[in-house]
């Protein structure tokens, strides 16, 4: 008996230590992979094109879209969290053929590194995002391989790519990167410089038609059309830039093929599914928000007028909504106008933007056309087009018109870097003249 009993206990010690030690190794492990399918590769040619998912259960149309641009190849689904349910659904619940579905979950930033990993990118004519948090993509992939190669991919391939959540949040050349966690329209409204706003321009997922372009998700549930738009103030504010934002409802999709064209899906007319494409109103002379600084609440009114939205309910077959190549191709419905003063929004039933007025009125100006900041930094890169001279005066005022000194150096013929030799925060003014005489001028923001 007494041995019986030495013997079960051995077992079960050594039971204990197997359990204990592939626990360890399963928490070591830089990705977990599940895969259905043919295991040889494809060779198919994808289609390209990006399909922008509202963050609830995917509609079913939209992801056949998605798949069917992948014509009939090795679909990849990439995701910080969760398991493999894409797997049978993407597979062989959507009646579209494809070669293979396979899921990696990536445990920590050094599975951006593993050879495997970059293996499969490599092979995907399709690459679809989970939901999740959309910093731990951003921190595990920006300036890394796996960024690299995907980016590769548009451009050299054509792959087909989309996201839903999270997924769809890290699609837009501007992006909210929740670094500091989620923000409320409120909150965003009433301090647009809240620590929350963490607005991103740090190249990563270089899409076409989306370069200055923001995306939000779960539009319906909270509200978060406030924030939304503080999210473009502080594009507009912070880099000079009249961004432009796509938000999709939670059970609503916006597919965007390789010409342009933006097609929304959903449960319409049964349900009110819709997307929302926001631009800054370009009738508007000088559309910049009138106060958007540190702690005090946003104000962008322009007479109740300083956005414009359309909003184009999702339908099963695909409803069009505009061509992203102009903004401007655009049905004449279901505009609004959206405006925020002192930290509330208001949002009037209006119609489409005309502008034909600003466009004659304003040549396009050859120079200077960007100005970014380092993240993290108080340095600024002003982008120009190499045609343009490399000799800038710059100069940089604060609110009372003094000077403040700024350091600058040369990057090449397309780029400068701005620093100002001050650590006051405050908004201020910078002004770059080429040799043209054309003058760029944005209001800046130095952090604390």
């Amino acid at each position: 008996m007494e041995y019986n009993k030495f013997i079960i206990n051995k077992l079960f010690n050594n039971i204990s230590f197997c359990f204990l030690f592939f626990g360890q190794y399963l928490a070591a492990q830089n990705y977990n992979s599940w895969f259905t399918g043919n295991p040889v590769d494809s060779l198919a040619s994808p289609s390209g094109g990006i399909c922008l998912m509202g963050g609830a259960t995917e509609d079913d149309n939209a992801m056949r879209w998605f798949l069917q641009r992948a014509n009939g190849g090795d679909v990849l689904v990439l995701r910080a969290s969760g398991s493999n349910g894409y797997n049978d659904y993407l597979y062989s619940q959507l009646g579209v053929q494809v070669n293979s579905v396979e899921t990696i979950l990536c445990n920590n930033a050094s599975s951006s590194y593993d050879p495997y990993v970059l293996s499969r990118i490599e092979k995907a004519e399709a690459v679809w995002f989970a939901g999740g948090n959309q910093w731990n993509y951003i921190s595990y992939w920006r300036n890394t391989p796996v960024d690299s190669l995907l980016n590769k991919a548009l451009r050299e391939r054509s792959i087909v790519i989309g996201g839903t959540s999270a997924g769809m949040a890290i699609m837009g050349g501007m992006y909210f990167s929740a670094q500091n966690g989620t923000v409320t329209s409120a909150s965003a409204m009433t301090n647009p410089y809240n620590a929350q706003v963490s607005i991103d321009s740090a190249a990563f997922l270089k899409n076409p038609y989306l370069e200055n372009v923001i995306t939000d998700t779960h539009f319906d549930n909270p509200d978060r059309r406030g924030r939304l738009a503080t999210f473009l103030a502080r594009i507009r504010q912070d880099y000079g830039l009249e961004g432009k934002a796509i938000a999709c409802e939670e059970y609503t999709a916006v597919c965007i093929d390789s010409g342009g064209t933006a097609l929304v899906y959903g449960g319409g007319p049964a349900s009110n599914d819709k997307a929302y494409f926001v631009q800054v109103n370009c009738a508007i002379e000088n559309n910049v928000p009138e106060t958007c600084q540190p702690g005090t609440p946003l104000s962008w009114n322009q007479s109740g007028s300083a956005l414009k939205v359309l909003t184009i309910p999702g339908i099963p077959s695909g409803n069009f909504a505009l061509n992203l190549k102009n903004w401007q191709s655009a049905p004449n419905v279901n505009w609004q106008d959206w405006s925020v003063s002192n930290g509330q929004l208001t949002t009037l039933v209006s119609g489409a933007p005309d502008c034909s007025l600003m466009a004659a009125k304003t040549p396009e100006i050859p120079g200077s056309r960007r100005l970014i900041r380092e993240p993290g930094s108080n340095r600024f890169r002003l982008m120009f087009l190499a045609s343009e001279p490399g000799n800038f005066t710059v100069r940089m005022f604060n609110s009372c018109g003094l000077e403040i000194p700024v350091k600058i150096s040369n990057v090449n013929r397309e780029e400068l870097i701005i620093e100002p030799l001050c650590n006051i925060p405050g908004v201020f003014t910078l002004t770059a003249m080429p040799e043209s005489g054309l003058v760029f001028r944005q209001k800046i923001f130095l952090q604390p």
